[in-house]
């Protein structure tokens, strides 16, 4: 891979990162939005979850050419220790390695904060997603059938899991990422 900057995201970041989004809305199942998010709804969504989680760029060739992110799992008090992750690359600067980077340091980042589990959601079948995060020792706990409709058919979702440290120890309420990164 070319040399590169992974960093925290920032909100001048936001109409870069919805160019890179946007082939995915219009032209895949990989998410299941509809309609395009401009720069303005990415820049409030990224606000919103850097309360709590890292949001990552990777800057490659004086651009940004992909992102990932951690968000709440579930909003019950009892799953505090879980989150949930996403990547997106440009589609021009696939196979780079650039997610794998991206998803490197998220993972440590999270894990620092005192997150137990990361959850990955998946449309599925998407072969190079579930091997990016098998790669990244994810193991699929389930699929839920027909649960998203979009380009003229049902799609199944499939939940993977990885696990970031013991069951064994006392968890500690998580950090926020401005706590440990700045």
């Amino acid at each position: 891979m070319n040399d590169y900057i992974i960093r925290m995201a920032k909100s001048e970041d936001a109409g870069a990162i919805a160019q890179i989004y946007r082939p995915y809305i219009l032209e895949t199942a990989v998410t299941f939005e509809y309609e395009e998010v401009d720069a303005g709804t990415f820049c409030r969504r990224m606000k919103k979850v850097q309360k709590q989680f890292p949001w990552l760029v990777c800057e490659m060739d004086q651009r940004i050419v992909g992102y990932a992110y951690c968000s709440e799992f579930m909003e019950r008090a009892a799953y505090a220790w879980d989150c949930e992750c996403s990547v997106y690359i440009d589609k021009n600067y696939h196979r780079r390695g650039i997610a794998g980077a991206l998803y490197e340091r998220l993972f440590e980042l999270v894990k620092e904060q005192g997150y137990f589990n990361i959850y990955a959601l998946i449309t599925y079948p998407n072969e190079s997603s579930e091997a990016l995060h098998k790669k990244f020792g994810f193991i699929r706990v389930g699929i839920y059938p027909n649960t998203g409709y979009k380009l003229g058919k049902w799609w199944d979702l499939q939940v993977m899991v990885k696990t970031l440290r013991s069951f064994d120890e006392i968890p500690q309420t998580p950090r926020p990422i401005g706590e440990i990164y700045d």
